[in-house]
């Protein structure tokens, strides 16, 4: 792949000084904590998905690494898909016993609402 690093300074005002070097922050990486710390909710969701239900964890503490790796823990056991979106696991279906039991296994506190 080629570095496409410029889009990472899209809208960034340039200065004219020779001396001028640009400093990418970099957004600090989310501690995971340990499954006994942390205390996920189970929904079911069927709205703006045309009728369909999903199964949504939420209130993971940790990075989107940690959560994707939940995620294809959790896809491979119900044996369905899903996904990672805005914070939230989403997986296809209704499991949200099979998951709660799942994720107690594994050490989480987990709760179905």
């Amino acid at each position: 792949m080629s570095n496409n690093d410029w889009k990472k300074r899209l809208n960034i005002v340039y200065s004219t000084n020779p001396d001028f070097s640009y400093e990418e922050l970099k957004e600090e990486e989310e501690e995971t904590l340990p499954p006994a710390r942390q205390h996920l909710r189970i929904a079911l969701d069927k709205r703006n998905r045309g009728g369909k239900q999903v199964t949504l964890i939420s209130d993971f503490k940790g990075s989107e690494e940690a959560m994707k790796s939940l995620c294809k823990q959790l896809k491979s056991k119900c044996g369905v898909g899903g996904s990672v979106k805005e914070g939230e696991i989403i997986i296809q279906g209704d499991f949200r016993q099979k998951i709660a039991d799942l994720l107690q296994s594994m050490g989480y506190k987990a709760r179905v609402i």
